[in-house]
């Protein structure tokens, strides 16, 4: 899918998302897909800013001990959205939230954070046989989700699912 149609796609699901339980859509591809430039794209459209998600939480988690890390990394989140548009809040560089050490689950992480506010968030990964994935399976980080009630936008080949949630 070319990065334009990415954006359109995109769009499209911000339509009816305010209805929804969690207003979450995520933009997936693999590195260099053009995740980022879909979300600023967005983001100079909606004169809303893209949140670099790694370099804001792991500069606050270095204060911390591992224990520390692992319960406070949803209230660190939230309190670097807090300043951020409501209407609409951009996420990039989501990696750090896969992070084994840190004992989370990334997709629940971001939908509980879209109850409150509509989130577009970059995913480093794929979707494939009705299921979004993150990392190789035999990777510590690897995830995988089915994709029914998720509102995906993919950067690649594989097929996109839009359903509703």
């Amino acid at each position: 899918m070319t990065r334009e149609h990415a954006v359109d796609r995109v769009r499209e699901h911000l339509a009816g998302i305010s209805d929804l339980y969690n207003r979450l859509v995520l933009v997936v591809g693999p590195p260099g897909a053009g995740k980022t430039t879909v979300l600023k794209t967005v983001g100079e459209a909606e004169n809303v800013p893209v949140l670099p998600v790694g370099a804001q939480v792991s500069q606050r988690l270095l204060e911390l001990t591992e224990r520390q890390r692992v319960l406070q990394v949803p209230t660190i989140l939230e309190e670097a959205i807090a300043g951020l548009p409501p209407e609409m809040t951009l996420l990039d560089n989501t990696e750090v939230l896969f992070s084994p050490v840190l004992k989370q689950d990334p997709l629940r992480l971001l939908q509980r954070i879209s109850r409150n506010r509509t989130v577009i968030a970059s995913w480093l990964g794929a979707v494939s046989g009705g299921h979004l994935t993150y990392a190789a399976p035999d990777h510590p980080e690897f995830r995988r989700y089915p994709t029914e009630d998720l509102l995906v936008v993919t950067l690649d080949d594989s097929s996109e699912h839009a359903g509703q949630g």
